[in-house]
């Protein structure tokens, strides 16, 4: 049996967590009315985020010096939480698996707020100086979490 909450009806046995879920939201805007919003993103968690970069180098004789000395430089930024460098895995070829790349890092950020001082991070700018020539490529996706 359905109940209608508001103009959205919801199954019987999610009526209770959907009005918490309305009365939080609510309690929020009324918040952000009468708080500055300083306050109110002081106690709202921050967006974390994955920054996910694909690298296609111009030779397949730069793969070891890449991930021996330049890749590893992008972990040492120190915005970031976590960092993780890999290759392609030797998975079943399949027309919707990307397999082309050579190398991905993995860096994961606890703020959006991180993730943009980390693009001016004098260590992620030396890595694109020293090392740019290296690739023919590069793919980057941002994802929240």
């Amino acid at each position: 049996m359905s109940k209608l909450i508001g103009l959205l009806t919801y199954p019987k046995d999610q009526e209770m967590t959907s009005r918490r879920k309305v009365i939080q939201t609510l309690g929020l805007a009324s918040a952000s009315a009468i708080l500055p919003i300083q306050t109110i993103a002081s106690i709202m968690p921050a967006q974390k985020m994955i920054h996910q970069v694909y690298f296609w180098l111009h030779k397949d004789s730069d793969l070891k010096e890449f991930m021996s000395d330049a890749a590893p430089m992008l972990g040492k930024c120190k915005d970031v939480a976590k960092f993780i460098m890999g290759t392609p895995a030797p998975t079943e070829k399949r027309e919707v698996v990307d397999h082309s790349f050579h190398v991905s890092c993995t860096l994961f950020f606890d703020s959006l707020e991180d993730q943009a001082a980390y693009q001016v991070d004098p260590v992620h700018l030396e890595f694109i100086k020293k090392y740019s020539h290296m690739w023919k490529s590069v793919k980057v996706y941002d994802i929240s979490i």
